[in-house]
């Protein structure tokens, strides 16, 4: 069977959006997934999965953790070796561009349109740098995300709703996982 991670958006955020990772691993089995590991509480989920494709295993997780959770719990998944090349993607542009802050990768279901790449391509910032590759966008900054002009753009907003890791956390369960 095909191994798969998954990628929870927006949950243990507050009281109203709390999804422990006991019940996160619950409901990835409810929905059918095997051999399931969590890290972190920020919704990191390491499955296999009979599904065909990623599109059906991110639909069934979905289902499963808005019952179980009680509010949707928007999902990415990715195949261990698209996790293994988005990393290496994310490396490859640490090391370029040495950001003396914080490096965020942000991932999505389905690629950005291209239009929507190229406006966020297009904003020149000093210290911060995005690059759009595929299903993920790559924010290195020389500060913070709380102070970030890209973070906070609607060029970047445009790019669609994704959910975002450090390069840190995504190091950690590419070594774990894939």
């Amino acid at each position: 069977m095909p191994t798969y991670v998954a990628f929870l958006r927006a949950i243990n955020l507050g009281a109203k959006r709390k999804f422990p990772k006991d019940a996160i691993k619950a409901a990835t089995e409810a929905a059918g997934g095997t051999d399931v590991e969590t890290y972190i509480n920020t919704g990191n989920v390491r499955l296999t999965h009979p599904a065909g494709s990623v599109a059906e295993v991110q639909a069934a997780l979905e289902e499963a953790y808005a019952d179980a959770a009680g509010f949707e719990v928007d999902t990415v998944v990715l195949t261990t070796d698209e996790l293994a090349a988005v990393t290496a993607r994310a490396e490859e542009l640490h090391a370029e561009h040495d950001p003396a802050g914080q490096h965020y990768v942000t991932l999505y279901s389905a690629a950005p349109s291209a239009a929507a790449v190229e406006a966020v391509h297009a904003l020149e910032h000093e210290g911060e740098t995005v690059v759009v590759d595929g299903r993920a966008a790559y924010v290195l900054l020389d500060g913070d995300i709380h102070t970030s002009k890209v973070l906070s753009s609607k060029q970047f907003a445009a790019l669609g709703k994704g959910t975002a890791r450090t390069v840190k956390v995504l190091r950690t369960v590419t070594g774990k996982w894939c």
